[in-house]
């Protein structure tokens, strides 16, 4: 393939004609720390970097100054964990790269090697079955060094931006999940109404409100495409698009008596237990004996029971009805029948509750979205800007 014009084809791949490329040993000073974990203490002045990407702290220092940090072997080997500019210490086991040349931007570094870094040991390692991180393997690979004055600065301050962007609404996530909670507390335990209502609330059993089956029983047979078949992991992780299929013919077999709705609720038992998911899509599927089948009432809300299982008291009633000493940890049907709830008089409040929690819910979904979309602009960034594709520095010295 041809190359594009002012690019050239390099030990690292294709970049600007006018970076260089140098091993990392010309860039930096490569050692390990001294200390060990029997070193650390719980409330020490210092970070103290181990193995894994656990900060542990330590009340003395041995370096002063701008390093990036990757692990020498066990958990975590070759990943690239820590960049750090200030006093800190470091494990036996960790490698310390620093004192960089002049003409490297140690941020800069830092990005381009915590990205190529792993790939090279994975690369190294399968072909000699080493799980641990020689001193050369480090010194010994080539990185890309831009030239022009101010591009890796102009490079490592556009990740910082993005960094700091995704920090931001991190923070704010964090923030919005607290209030959830905080509204949840007073909420679903009638400390605060909402203006118009009244009234004692109702304590009630499930079973009083909801008729409860399980899934099947026996393993169905997959198949490549069909009917989606739900578990355990599609509540827990509330991914319902990835799942195993069954057949149209097993789909009927299985719900002939009773089948999952729009409306109804899914409950952990098996395992995990206690974890509530409100089907609120259209739906055709088959579902497991790990899970159990809430078909609530028209006279309760079946979105407030799905906020309410979210609840301190909702959870230490399946505790209380769940079997003692099952591995794993297991509650069957007619424990669940017996979890006592407590509920609004009303099915108007039951709903203006629930109301609230998921426009705070879809507040946070729509949060996490925008976070994960800039997520996913930081890492085509990266590979734009760590590679010479887009340039932030034209070759005549000023800013793109």
């Amino acid at each position: 393939m041809e190359l594009k014009t002012g690019y050239k084809e390099t030990e690292v791949g294709i970049i600007p004609v006018d970076w260089d490329v140098d091993y990392v040993e010309n860039i930096g000073h490569v050692t390990t720390g001294s200390k060990n974990t029997q070193d650390r203490i719980e409330d020490g002045d210092y970070p103290f970097f181990v193995r894994s990407q656990t900060v542990e702290r330590i009340n003395t220092y041995s370096f002063d100054g701008e390093a990036v940090l990757t692990a020498g072997d066990g958990v975590g080997t070759g990943k690239v964990f820590h960049y750090i500019n200030g006093k800190f210490d470091v494990h036996q086991r960790v490698y310390r790269i620093s004192d960089f040349s002049p003409r490297v931007n140690g941020h800069f570094f830092f990005l381009y090697f915590s990205r190529n870094f792993y790939n090279r040991i994975m690369q190294m390692t399968a072909k000699s079955s080493v799980d641990s991180v020689r001193r050369d393997m480090i010194t010994r690979m080539m990185v890309p060094v831009p030239t022009i004055e101010g591009e890796q600065d102009a490079i490592s301050q556009a990740i910082r931006d993005a960094d700091a962007l995704l920090d931001g609404l991190d923070r704010l996530i964090a923030k919005k999940r607290d209030l959830k909670q905080a509204a949840m507390q007073q909420l679903l335990t009638s400390k605060t109404r909402l203006p118009g209502f009244e009234g004692e609330w109702d304590v009630r059993s499930l079973g009083e409100i909801a008729t409860i089956k399980d899934g099947t029983h026996q393993t169905p047979k997959y198949v490549e495409s069909g009917v989606p078949f739900y578990s355990v992991e599609h509540v827990t992780s509330g991914d319902f698009s990835n799942t195993k299929f069954i057949s149209n013919e097993e789909h009927r077999f299985l719900t002939r008596s009773f089948k999952i709705e729009k409306g109804d609720i899914l409950m952990t038992r098996i395992g995990s237990i206690g974890d509530c998911k409100l089907i609120d899509w259209e739906v055709d599927a088959s579902f497991y004996v790990s899970l159990a089948l809430l078909k609530i009432k028209s006279d309760v809300s079946s979105a407030f029971i799905a906020h309410y299982s979210n609840s301190k008291a909702f959870k230490e009633e399946v505790e209380l009805h769940s079997l003692p000493s099952a591995t794993p940890k297991k509650i069957n049907l007619g424990p669940i029948s017996n979890i006592e709830i407590k509920t609004p008089p009303t099915i108007e409040e039951q709903t203006a509750i629930a109301t609230v929690l998921s426009d705070m819910d879809a507040e946070i979904a729509a949060l996490e979205q925008r976070r994960n979309k800039t997520k996913d602009i930081k890492q085509a960034m990266m590979q734009e800007l760590l590679t010479g594709k887009t340039r932030l520095v034209t070759p005549g010295g000023s800013n793109a």
